[in-house]
């Protein structure tokens, strides 16, 4: 299998790096110290041959190969997040009207500082314009259910969604992507090989 060697302005970016963050570390408590002197070789390799790097997801986000990253905190509406918990109670974790969008890997609600805002993040395949406008034609109705929840929200139909959704939306510093060569489509295409494949061998047992 073929590596990649870095040049000589790689290999100084890289060392300064280090450099950086040995005396970001300086003043924390000595495990970390340690922890971050054990793994910090491996670390800069890591850094420097990533399997794929972050990039642009287009107006905002970053994206790793195919797969781009959407967080968004905003405050919630008054009554907004009683309203939003009981609508994810009733729905139990069933979401299947998102496959209609079919670039969707997953999304979180999670409540913050006492029910005042909300944290929205989600992971989808593609460039964020066509996320956002995939929804607007596929499922604006279940969008506005569930996003009414926020302050100021416009309404999936306004022409300022997509400028209230960037104006609130916070770019990932850092994101694990496993496989980020895979879409969903991929995905469910992969799924169905492997139960045919072992539909097929269970035939031959």
């Amino acid at each position: 299998m073929a590596t990649n060697t870095l040049t000589k302005p790689q290999e100084a970016e890289t060392e300064k790096k280090i450099q950086k963050l040995r005396a970001l570390y300086a003043d924390a408590p000595q495990f970390a110290q340690t922890a971050l002197e054990n793994t910090i070789r491996d670390l800069a390799s890591t850094a420097a041959q990533p399997r794929s790097r972050m990039e642009s997801a287009g107006r905002t986000g970053v994206r790793q190969g195919t797969v781009s990253e959407l967080t968004v905190i905003a405050p919630l509406a008054p009554g907004g997040a009683a309203r939003l918990r009981a609508l994810l109670q009733l729905r139990n974790g069933n979401f299947d009207d998102t496959d209609r969008v079919g670039t969707v890997h997953d999304m979180r609600f999670v409540f913050l500082d006492n029910d005042t805002k909300l944290l929205f993040a989600t992971a989808y395949d593609g460039d964020w314009d066509v996320y956002i406008e995939d929804f607007v034609v596929k499922i604006p109705n279940e969008m506005d259910v569930l996003f009414s929840c926020w302050e100021g929200w416009p309404g999936i139909h306004s022409p300022k969604v997509k400028d209230w959704i960037a104006e609130h939306q916070i770019t990932a510093e850092g994101w694990y992507v496993a496989h980020p060569d895979l879409t969903v489509r991929d995905i469910h295409r992969v799924k169905r090989v492997g139960k045919a494949a072992e539909d097929f061998l269970d035939k031959l047992q």
